[in-house]
């Protein structure tokens, strides 16, 4: 009986080189032995602090993926293209395949696993959300029989350190990223990050495991955390709340409702006091009820072990012969997202009027003809030019809000946009 299964690497760069050393190392316990085969990437000469063999690099990865001795190809170089190509060629080609590709998952997930289920091969993914964090594994096998109700996600670590920065030292937005991208934690281009749309791919993902949707990241409410500013986060800390960049998904009768969004939580959630760049992910189950899974959401080595664990699953699967998992992914639930429109949330909303009387009155109306009830309102200080409102309301529906704000960022009194951020009470 077979007893040695060969890996394909394609990307050589931070977790290329971490998941290489791993895999030359040697990886003990499995009862059977992981050879790395071939390693492709364009640029085979700088020095990744891990030895392989001459013969096994490349700069074509294409040889790795139509080596015969490669059982299963690793994809690690991210994007669309050419990375889709090179993972159904070698899905065709009968090879299992893992990556960490969150954007093409998001984009091709269901090619991907259609074409794996036709050839009776699998795709492992563990790693392209939550990074170190066991997510896809936990909801696929440990809670694979469990209705899950609802989920709430902190799933970026760049913007969770921006907003621990803001909050805990006061700092602007700007300042806060150039502080994140001085640490390591944000990309010289954070446009990814900051706009929620790696949120946005991750939850993607999440729908189509969790709820056994196929959803079009278009499709998706998303919004960043361009626009909070200190402020905010001083006026949420007032009314007993924290700011987070969340991923929201939960069941509203046979329909979904999936948002990212930055979201004022309570103080004493567990999600509120996650910091840094630590990220976290709270399911609730229909059965167990709440859920939390907590780590470092990504980095080379807590991501490589993600992929290097995906590896040795599928390895143990493809030496036993058992059927591919992949089969659970194709299934549809027939369940529709609900249109963001029909959200219904408390908010916080941030004025800037001009301080003179029945300003208030005025905001007021505005709120009360499109049906919103206000809860709180704070007011500090007076001013010669516009100062800040700050109320919170009670729940109301997403599009009445948006008429509301409209309607009063063209009042005479309001001197600026309206900041509008949306409040989950995570119960």
């Amino acid at each position: 009986m077979k007893s040695t299964v060969g890996v394909g690497v394609i990307g050589f760069g931070k977790v290329g080189s971490e998941v290489v050393r791993l895999l030359v190392e040697g990886i003990e316990g499995t009862g059977f032995r992981l050879e790395l085969r071939r390693v492709a990437d364009l640029d085979i000469t700088t020095p990744r602090g891990v030895e392989v063999p001459r013969r096994a690099l490349t700069t074509r990865a294409e040889e790795v993926v139509g080596a015969e001795d490669v059982d299963i190809v690793v994809e690690l170089i991210g994007g669309i293209e050419p990375a889709r190509s090179f993972l159904l060629e070698a899905i065709q080609r009968g090879k299992d395949v893992v990556t960490a590709n969150k954007a093409l998952l998001a984009q091709c997930g269901d090619e991907l696993f259609q074409a794996a289920w036709e050839r009776m091969v699998d795709v492992g993914f563990e790693a392209s959300v939550g990074g170190g964090i066991p997510l896809i594994r936990a909801i696929r096998e440990g809670l694979a029989e469990e209705r899950i109700e609802r989920l709430y996600g902190i799933l970026n670590g760049t913007t969770n350190y921006i907003l621990t920065r803001m909050e805990e030292d006061g700092l602007s937005f700007e300042k806060a990223l150039r502080e994140a991208q001085e640490a390591g934690y944000a990309e010289a281009d954070p446009s990814l990050d900051v706009s929620g749309r790696d949120t946005l791919q991750k939850l993607v993902v999440l729908l189509r495991v969790a709820f056994g949707m196929s959803v079009a990241l278009e499709e998706v409410f998303c919004e960043g955390i361009e626009r909070i500013t200190p402020q905010d986060l001083e006026y949420a800390e007032e009314f007993g709340y924290k700011v987070k960049l969340l991923a929201v998904a939960h069941r509203v009768g046979e329909r979904v409702e999936a948002r990212v969004h930055p979201a004022l939580v309570p103080q004493r959630a567990m999600l509120a006091n996650v910091r840094e760049e630590f990220n976290a992910l709270e399911l609730v189950g229909k059965g167990v009820g709440h859920q939390l899974f907590y780590g470092k959401g990504a980095g080379g080595r807590p991501t490589a072990r993600a992929v290097v664990a995906d590896v040795v699953a599928l390895a143990g699967r493809r030496l036993s012969g058992a059927t591919p998992r992949v089969r659970s992914l194709l299934k549809n639930s027939g369940l529709k997202l609900l249109p963001m429109k029909d959200v219904i949330l408390p908010y916080y909303f941030r004025f800037l009027a001009l301080d003179r009387p029945g300003v208030l009155a005025q905001i007021s109306r505005v709120l009360a003809e499109e049906g919103i009830s206000i809860s709180s309102v704070i007011q500090k200080g007076r001013a010669e030019e516009a100062v800040p409102v700050v109320m919170m309301t009670h729940e109301a529906k997403e599009e009445a809000v948006r008429r509301a704000v409209a309607r009063i960022d063209r009042l005479e009194v309001i001197r600026g946009r309206t900041q509008v951020i949306r409040v989950e009470e995570l119960c």
